[in-house]
């Protein structure tokens, strides 16, 4: 498939009128063909009056529709094959075996939003059959089902080209609960975005929908971020990036004349506790799974573990020789672009000017590369510190090594919300563990023991969210099936004759959908 470096308006390749880019090979520097014209405010207006107008025919598809539509695409993005690869290898530095494992759970994600859409439950249908002669007054037929919300933006991000991005979680969950998207792809990696967007338009058409179900906009600077959630159009937004643009937009998605829910991930440093069985008895090893961690991907995931709460002892000194050999050796990583590299050398080496912090060990250094440093400090020095708590995005992680039970408790307590919290603990750690228990559900949206918080699950129990900053909305995930849920909300009909119900909600249940009726769940 040929790059144009053209935009997607619903059915039409438009060349963008605003200041052009170019994507940029990640290892190299050097600009990667063809430019892309960057979308003005009359290009936005376009995509989102289209998404508008296809938003009622494409809300009434069924459920059986949409979910053959979503594994169609997934089907099309899957055959790009190597011409994807490549491309999204070169933009974002990231190596073979990972985009390729990406583009697995993108296609994914699309065929587990098509069995969800088909088996129904996210219709979370309730019927309240009349009363009429109930006393002292009678209840009427009160029937709910969840309606799509509308119009959906999507921002692509930066360290997911696949999986969080053009086709990914948040496109996959607001088309399958019925919402039209437009996406703003990620200006780090165009080429990659435009075969995704390609593959998405292309299924569009052939399962007959209307043209505005999906558009794909590029541009480079605030503008046209801003424009996108200002649009009155927009009736929710997915956004996965920093904590300052992430803020900015959910600021505007506020300051509308109809406020509109913001779904931004932002920050999360994720806590792991080691406690001290787990230490005794497993310390060395410890020591080597966390390196592994921390530079998977040059440490450039969300939930990359970047604060360690320990005590002293003979467990946590084997775990530090372990770990300091380990990321010693750890070559220099490919950041996903020179900004991204630039802000985590910016935090590294205010972390390391810090008095009380010493850096542990260093990975070994190349230009235009990350190197992975391990800092250590004690949790007073922590928490007199504010800058410490703050995410720095690469492979970069800070010990405390003085933290015993009370530490662990107060430190934890002064956190902000968080997207994980990791425990490695054996049983005679379980009474602390318990203690500690209510505090981490309080901070986290998932909570792991005797694992590492790198790589997450694309099932139905998964929660990828948190308390803020992790998420904007601890309520909700940008993981799993639940995450259709941010797109819909609840409409209650009532006294409907049966001939004017949605089937949904008729008695003969034509969809069999499991129902809450009368209060009590049943099965169709």
């Amino acid at each position: 498939m040929q790059l144009t470096g053209e935009m997607l308006l619903g059915a039409s390749f438009v060349r963008g009128a605003a200041p052009s880019f170019s994507g940029v090979d990640a290892a190299t520097g050097a600009e990667l063909a063809p430019a892309y014209g960057g979308a003005t405010d009359e290009d936005v207006a376009r995509a989102c009056a289209l998404a508008e107008a296809a938003f009622d025919a494409y809300r009434a598809t069924t459920p059986a529709a949409r979910a053959a539509f979503l594994r169609l695409a997934a089907a099309k993005i899957d055959a790009l094959g190597g011409a994807l690869t490549v491309r999204a290898c070169a933009e974002t530095g990231l190596p073979r075996a990972r985009i390729e494992g990406e583009r697995g759970r993108t296609v994914g994600q699309l065929q587990l939003f098509a069995a969800e859409i088909e088996e129904g439950g996210w219709q979370d249908v309730r019927i309240d059959p009349a009363l009429p002669d109930r006393a002292p007054l009678p209840r009427p037929d009160i029937r709910l089902r969840m309606v799509p919300l509308g119009p959906v933006a999507v921002f692509g991000a930066s360290n997911f080209p696949l999986a969080f991005s053009v086709a990914g979680g948040d496109t996959a969950a607001a088309l399958a609960a019925g919402c039209p998207v437009v996406v703003k792809a990620h200006p780090a990696h165009p080429g990659t975005s435009e075969l995704v967007g390609r593959a998405m338009r292309a299924a569009v058409a052939e399962a007959g929908l209307p043209e505005g179900v999906f558009s794909l906009l590029f541009g480079m600077g605030e503008h046209l971020g801003a424009a996108l959630v200002s649009d009155a159009r927009i009736k929710a937004v997915g956004f996965t990036g920093s904590r300052a643009g992430g803020l900015a937009l959910a600021k505007l998605a506020a300051a509308r004349a109809e406020p509109i829910p913001f779904y931004g991930e932002l920050s999360s440093i994720n806590p792991v506790l080691l406690l001290p069985g787990a230490l005794a008895a497993n310390g060395g090893a410890l020591g080597k799974a966390f390196a592994g961690s921390l530079t998977m991907g040059a440490g450039q995931f969300c939930t990359n573990p970047g604060l360690l709460f320990a005590a002293p002892g003979a467990g946590l000194d084997a775990f530090v020789e372990t770990a300091m050999q380990a990321l010693a050796a750890a070559p220099g990583g490919t950041m996903l672009h020179g900004g991204i590299l630039a802000a985590y050398e910016r935090g590294v080496t205010n972390h390391a000017k810090t008095a009380g912090v010493e850096t542990l060990a260093t990975g070994q250094k190349a230009d235009g590369r990350a190197s992975t440093v391990l800092f250590a400090t004690e949790a007073a020095t922590f928490e007199a510190t504010p800058q410490l708590a703050e995410e720095i995005f690469g492979a970069a992680g800070l010990l405390l090594r003085d933290a015993d039970a009370v530490a662990i408790a107060r430190v934890l307590c002064s956190l902000e919300g968080q997207l994980t919290i990791t425990v490695h603990m054996t049983e005679a750690d379980e009474p602390l563990f318990q203690k500690l228990l209510p505090l981490l559900e309080r901070k986290a949206g998932r909570i792991l023991i005797n694992g590492w918080p790198t790589g997450v699950e694309v099932c139905h129990a998964m929660v990828h969210g948190g308390p803020f900053p992790a998420t904007t909305d601890s309520r909700t995930t940008s993981v799993g099936t639940l995450a259709i849920r941010r797109f819909l909300r609840p409409v209650c009909y009532q006294n409907f004759s049966p001939a004017l119900l949605p089937s949904a909600l008729q008695d003969a249940n034509p969809n069999q959908l499991w129902r809450r009726i009368d209060g009590v769940m049943t099965a169709p």
